[in-house]
Order: structure tokens, then sequence, then C-alpha cells
């Protein structure tokens, strides 16, 4: 399908998924707005190439998904805003009665709060527009739990009920808004997770993936940043105008247990 003529802003899109839904939207041909918390030159350099690949638009924009305000001016600066990608997040493992607050309030507000702001500010862009997608990127751990990770899962199941009700303010319109549900995703973050693992475990590669990385991901094997950004080009789609308010998950059956 083409996206050309729709703009596209992915918050979190300098790495991982976010760059791989990024590039996948590109590649359907969307305008980009890439964003993280960070200003180096690597960033506008990486917009510049993704536009040489795809022969879009695509600029980069920074602000810290911790402040509402930024949040908000992001939808401001990109100047049009079709499809929204909500993606941006962050990660502490620890027991509930050791999380550290400032951990606890910084997971909150970037993997939840951030979506509330971006949405407030872009649903009128898109209602003048008179077309729009909302895609939250959520987590298998929005809908299922574990153990010491009592922030992330908390926020993920807020944006899973974010979405549900962002998607019934929107029904009578051409907007539609749902959430992604990734479950172990092979970004670099986690490639790099590997060696610690093996030697942790003391197991070799093959062993420590499926054994105690993709323990709860039945298929054993990882979702790519390319099937993340293949199902937010579907949600794009007009075989998705009556998709809304639901999560796919793409987790390997891990939800399914």
């Amino acid at each position: 399908m083409s996206l050309q003529g729709k703009t596209a802003i992915v918050t979190g899109s300098n790495s991982g998924i976010g760059l791989g839904v990024a590039r996948e939207l590109g590649k359907a041909g969307a305008n980009l707005v890439l964003n993280s918390f960070t200003d180096r030159d690597e960033d506008h350099k990486l917009a510049e190439e993704l536009a040489a690949e795809f022969g879009v638009t695509v600029r980069y924009i920074k602000a810290d998904m911790s402040k509402g305000d930024e949040c908000r001016a992001l939808i401001e600066k990109a100047g049009a805003c079709d499809i929204l990608v909500n993606n941006a997040g962050i990660q502490h493992v620890a027991p509930v009665d050791q999380f550290p607050v400032e951990k606890w309030d910084a997971i909150i507000a970037i993997n939840l709060t951030s979506a509330f702001h971006t949405t407030a500010a872009a649903l009128p862009v898109m209602r003048k527009a008179g077309w729009g997608r909302v895609i939250n990127v959520a987590s298998a751990h929005g809908l299922t739990a574990s153990p010491f990770k009592s922030a992330y899962v908390a926020a993920k199941h807020g944006i899973v009920g974010f979405t549900k009700t962002v998607a019934l303010e929107t029904a009578r319109e051409p907007i539609t808004c749902n959430a992604i549900c990734p479950g172990y995703v092979l970004t670099p973050l986690v490639e790099a997770q590997i060696p610690d693992q093996m030697k942790a475990n003391n197991m070799g590669r093959d062993e420590v993936i499926e054994k105690v990385m993709l323990d709860r991901q039945p298929s054993k094997q990882f979702a790519t940043v390319e099937q993340m950004g293949g199902t937010a080009v579907f949600l794009c789609s007009a075989a998705a105008d009556q998709i809304t308010g639901t999560t796919i998950s793409v987790d390997g059956g891990w939800t399914a247990l």
C-alpha cells in the first residue's frame, strides 16, 4: 500500500522498534518525523539517510517524552500528523518494595503519560486532515505480567486501556487507535544482552536464547523490528479501517499461554 502524502511521527525512533517502524512507514511512502531525547549529529544524519533511501521527507525533532510540554511541542513542531506511533519507553527491574520511586515516575511518564500528551495534541490535527491513525506500542506485558516489572507492566496495561478509550472517542470518525503488543523483539539492545546471559547461565548462544530469553515465547523465535513495522503499516491501510480499540499481539504465542 502507499502512504504517500501522509506524515508519521514515531516517538523514540532513533533505534530499536521505533526505528524499525519508521523505516517500514517510510518504505510505504510516508513522510517521517523521528524523535528521541538526544540532539546529536548522528540523529539528524539518520533522518537524512532515511530520506535518501525512501525518497520521502524525514525530520528529526528532539523532545523529552518525560515532559508533557515537550510531548505536545513535538506535534506542533512537526506541523502535520496523520500517523502517530507512541513508541518511546524505558525499563527498570526491581521488587515492588525496593523499586526506586524516581524510576517508577520516569517509566510511567515516558511509557504511558507521554502517549496521553502526544495523542491529545495530535487528534485535532488528524480531525482537520480528515484521517488519522494512532498506534501505541504496548507489550505482551500490557496483557499479562512478570515479577519485578511493576512500573512497566502498569504502564503497558495503562496504554492498552488508553487505546480503548481513544478508539471509543473517535469511533464515528475516520481515525483509529490500536495497540501493538510485541513479545521479545531482537533489537540491538537485546542482541547486546546475549553474551552476558551466556556467561551468567553458562550456556551457548542458541540455548540461552531458547531457555532463558525466550522462555515465555512459545515460538522460540524473536520477533523482528520489521514485523513491528509491517503491522503498523497494515493498521494504516484501508483493510484496517474497522480495526480500532484492540491489541495485536506479535509475541510468538506468549499471551496464548
